[in-house]
C-alpha cells in the first residue's frame, strides 16, 4: 500500500498522516515537505525532482513487499511502507494520477489536504463551484490564456515559464475586464501574499517561485447564480440561433442553416481560439463563444465592429473585436484552433491561404459566389488540409393569406471546410 498525503497549504499534518510517516520505510516528497514531515532516520528519503526515478524507487519497494507477502525472496530494496507527500489535494492535478497509472488505484491510500485553488478563493471570500480550473504547469500556456479570455472566473495552476508574468503578458490588450489575483506561499503565515494586479502589472514583475495559484477574474461577474453542475457553465441549450436574435444590416448575416453546419465543422470548445474573419454581425463569433471558446472577430467596418460588440453583450459572451482588413490584420493575432471565413471578396484566396497556414485544426469558408470556390479549395489543398464541401439551399415555411403555408427559398451558399489531418499536426505549435 502506498499512502499519499496531501500536506494542505501550510497546515500541520493530521495525526493519522503523522503516524503513517513515522512508520514509513520510504518517504517521497519535495524537499520542503520532507523537512516539515521529519521522517524517521531509518527511512529512505527521495526528493522529488523528475518523477520517473522516484516512481522507479517506489516500484522497487512495492515489488519487494509483494514478494515478502508471498514468502518469496527478492534482491534489492527492502520492502515496507511507502509514503508520498504532496502539496494540497494530490488528487487534483497532482501525483495521484501518475501513481494510479503506474501501480493501480487499489494500491493507494490517499489522505487529501486543502487545494491551493480552494484556499485562494477562500482568501477572497468567493465560492468556486463555478470556476474553471486549468493547469499550465508543464503545459503550453495557450489553453489557460484562452480559458481566461472566455470565462469570468478561472484558476490557473502555474509553473516555470507559465507563471503570472507570462499569463499577464498574454492577456494584456486581449481581455480588458480581467484582474489577476496572485496567491503566493499560501498557508505560510510569514510569507503568504494575495495580490490583485492588472495583466500588465503582472507582466512587469518577477514573481519568484512561491506562487501557489493565479486567479483570473471578471470581478463584475465573480458571483454567479446558484449552480447544479460545477465547473464552466453548461453549453448552450440551442444553437444556430435565428437571425432575428442578432442585430444585422440589410440581412447581411450567416443564415442559421449555414451556421449550424459551420459550427459542426468548427467544433468550438473550452480552451480553443476561433477566428471569425469578415465577421459582419458576429453571429458565428457569438455562437462559438457560447460554446466556451475564446473568439476574435475581424471586421473591416467601424459600424460592423460596434454591431459585433452589441451582439456579444446581448448574448452575455466575450468576443474580442479587431478592426481591420484581412489578410493584413491577421499577422498580429494569436494562432487559432479553427477559423470561419464569412467574407473576403477578391481577397478571399489570400485570406484562406493566410488562415490555413495558421489554423491548428480547421478552416471553414462560406461563399455565395460559386466562382470563388475553386480558388478557396486550392488554398486549403495547398496547406495540406483534407477538404470537403456542400451547397446549402434550404426552403423555409412562410405564411400565405388564408392560413396556408408556402416554401420560401433562401439564397444558396457553398460551405467549404478543410481539416488538418492528424499526421500533419506534427510540427504545428501546441
Amino acid at each position: 500500500m502506498i499512502t499519499v498525503v496531501g500536506t494542505g497549504t501550510g497546515a500541520p499534518l493530521p495525526p493519522d498522516a503523522e503516524a503513517a510517516v513515522a512508520r514509513a520505510d520510504l518517504v517521497v516528497g519535495a524537499r520542503r515537505h520532507l523537512a516539515a514531515a521529519r521522517p524517521p532516520a531509518a527511512a529512505e528519503q527521495v526528493v522529488l525532482g523528475p518523477l520517473a526515478p522516484a516512481l522507479d524507487t517506489v516500484e522497487r519497494y512495492v515489488a519487494k513487499t509483494e514478494h515478502e507477502d508471498r514468502g518469496e525472496g527478492a534482491e534489492g530494496a527492502r520492502g515496507g511502507r511507502v509514503v508520498v507527500l504532496a502539496s494540497g489535494d494530490p488528487g487534483f492535478f497532482g501525483i495521484v494520477r501518475a501513481l494510479a497509472e503506474r501501480f493501480g488505484p487499489e494500491r493507494l491510500d490517499v489522505r487529501p489536504g486543502v487545494s491551493s485553488v480552494a484556499t485562494a478563493f477562500a482568501r477572497l471570500g468567493l465560492p468556486w463551484d463555478d470556476a474553471v480550473v486549468v493547469s499550465a504547469h508543464g503545459r503550453d500556456l495557450r489553453t489557460a490564456v484562452h480559458v481566461c479570455r472566455s470565462h469570468p472566473k478561472v484558476a490557473v495552476l502555474t509553473g516555470p515559464g507559465s507563471g503570472p508574468a507570462e499569463l499577464g503578458a498574454a492577456l494584456t490588450h486581449r481581455s480588458d475586464a480581467r484582474v489577476l489575483v496572485v496567491a503566493s506561499a499560501l498557508g505560510d503565515p510569514a510569507r503568504e501574499r494575495v495580490e490583485r494586479v492588472t495583466p500588465a502589472e503582472a507582466a512587469a514583475r518577477d514573481w519568484g517561485t512561491a506562487v501557489s495559484v493565479v486567479l483570473c477574474l471578471d470581478e463584475s461577474r465573480a458571483l454567479a447564480p446558484v449552480r447544479t453542475v460545477a465547473g464552466p457553465a453548461a453549453g448552450p441549450d440551442r444553437w444556430a440561433l435565428d437571425e432575428s436574435e442578432f442585430a444585422h444590416r440589410d440581412s447581411m448575416i450567416s443564415k442559421f442553416e449555414v451556421r449550424a453546419l459551420a459550427l459542426a465543422r468548427i467544433g468550438p470548445r473550452v480552451g480553443d481560439l476561433v477566428w471569425d474573419v469578415g465577421a459582419g454581425s458576429g453571429s458565428v463569433a457569438v455562437e462559438c463563444a457560447r460554446f466556451g471558446a475564446a473568439v476574435t472577430a475581424i471586421e473591416k467596418t467601424r459600424d460592423g465592429c460596434d454591431r459585433i460588440r452589441a451582439n456579444a453583450g446581448a448574448h452575455g459572451v466575450e468576443v474580442r473585436v479587431v478592426h481591420g482588413a484581412a489578410p493584413t490584420v491577421l499577422s498580429h493575432l494569436d494562432d487559432p484552433d479553427a477559423v470561419f471565413i464569412g467574407g473576403g471578396g477578391r481577397e478571399l484566396p489570400a485570406i484562406v491561404t493566410a488562415c490555413a497556414r495558421r489554423a491548428r485544426r480547421a478552416v471553414v469558408v462560406a461563399m455565395a459566389a460559386l466562382d470563388r470556390v475553386p480558388a478557396a479549395r486550392d488554398a486549403l489543398d495547398a496547406a495540406g488540409f483534407a477538404c470537403d464541401g456542400v451547397l446549402l439551399q434550404s426552403s423555409r415555411l412562410a405564411p400565405l393569406p388564408g392560413n396556408v403555408t408556402r416554401l420560401a427559398a433562401t439564397n444558396p451558399v457553398f460551405l467549404l471546410w478543410g481539416v488538418r489531418p492528424p499526421a500533419r499536426t506534427e510540427g504545428v505549435p501546441q
